[in-house]
């Protein structure tokens, strides 16, 4: 095992700013003050899961090798997964899948520079491992073709999120907003965007290939299993909340499924369905603010309503079939003003704390 790393801005000799805590050792500190210790770090990498290999016809020529690609390879349509292992060891792992135009940075980091969800989870004694799924990010590597654009859709985005829309040249904030504020916060966030390099363009008019994802993350999540001999919770979020479903269909190690306002719950009576069930795979659901009719000046209010409706449809009958599912409104929490990215909004250390909470009592 590789010595500890510590992955954390403070250092011991910091000028002091907590009063009584900084005039005690460095130990004794982070014992009183957990959350605010320095992030220690036993193992971390990078490595990619699954995917395939693809051959052209004909035979290589290597007198010839740079013009023609006869007889050729490509090892295409894994995941890109970059790891992190905590010394305190102690919980069971997740696994992170982004949503659409997204990449494993969302749950990094925020645009405002504070901690993102993956340093909180290891905190909590998880190890976290984070994916780039197939044709996107640093799993861009494809067998499908496609056309990259220059499709301007910032303010597209910045609605469809549910974070405000754009009035009179300016980008305004659902009142109560937890989004964090400022122009460079807002240039950070559509920074993160990420296209695909196997669609069509940009728009998503090609539908990515959910089968493609669920086995790479499958290939993920075995990966996970060999190294540390844990099955893992796998969290999800938008778009990454569609090829979710399939993973169970591949592997026997999910431990649970947390879906961050994903696209759609899986059809009752579907393959995936009756795989997640047979597997007994608890489920929890959270959705954010502004959801409903009632939101009449959230442009996206109306559909994302729809898409939680899908939710209570699959909570319904999995629960009577006597599995495990939750499905958690933020706002009947007493959790308001989040928006499509509540793990990067102001408190998404409060929504990662209700996660672990539900995780501790659900997951065995």
């Amino acid at each position: 095992m590789a010595a500890p790393l510590t992955a954390f801005a403070a250092s011991e000799s910091a000028p002091a700013e907590n009063g009584i805590l900084d005039l005690l050792p460095a130990p004794l500190r982070d014992l009183i003050d957990p959350e605010n210790a320095p992030l220690r770090i036993a193992e971390q990498g990078i490595f990619s899961a699954g995917g395939t290999v693809i051959r052209s016809d004909g035979t290589f020529d290597v007198g010839n090798y740079y013009t023609s690609r006869d007889g050729s390879t490509a090892h295409v349509d894994h995941a890109n997964v970059l790891y992190q292992i905590p010394e305190n060891d102690t919980e069971l792992p997740m696994v992170f899948l982004h949503g659409y135009g997204q990449s494993r940075m969302g749950w990094m980091t925020t645009p405002d520079g504070r901690e993102g969800w993956s340093d909180m989870f290891l905190r909590k004694g998880h190890s976290v491992w984070l994916i780039d799924q197939p044709r996107r990010g640093e799993a861009g590597q494809t067998s499908v073709a496609g056309t990259m654009t220059t499709t301007t859709s910032d303010q597209t985005w910045y609605t469809q999120f549910r974070i405000g829309t754009y009035l009179n040249d300016q980008f305004t904030y659902n009142e109560g907003s937890q989004f964090p504020r400022g122009e460079e916060v807002l240039d950070q966030f559509f920074r993160q965007m990420t296209p695909d390099t196997g669609m069509d363009n940009d728009a998503g008019d090609q539908a990515i290939d959910n089968t493609v994802v669920a086995q790479a993350v499958a290939a993920t999540i075995d990966e996970v299993y060999a190294r540390t001999g844990k099955d893992s919770i796998l969290v999800t979020h938008s778009q990454g909340g569609l090829p979710v479903w399939e993973v169970p269909l591949y592997t026997d190690h999910v431990a649970a499924i947390v879906a961050i306002e994903p696209g759609a719950a899986p059809e009752v009576g579907s393959d995936a369905y009756n795989a997640m069930a047979e597997q007994n795979i608890p489920v929890a659901f959270y959705y954010d603010d502004y959801i409903g009719q009632q939101y009449t000046d959230v442009p996206a209010a109306a559909m994302w309503s729809m898409m939680a409706s899908t939710a209570d449809t699959f909570t319904a009958a999995y629960t009577a079939a006597g599995c495990t599912s939750t499905v958690v409104r933020l706002p009947d929490e007493g959790i308001t003003g989040n928006d499509h990215f509540m793990f990067q909004d102001l408190n998404n250390d409060v929504i990662a704390d209700h996660i672990e909470i539900w995780i501790q009592q659900n997951v065995q």
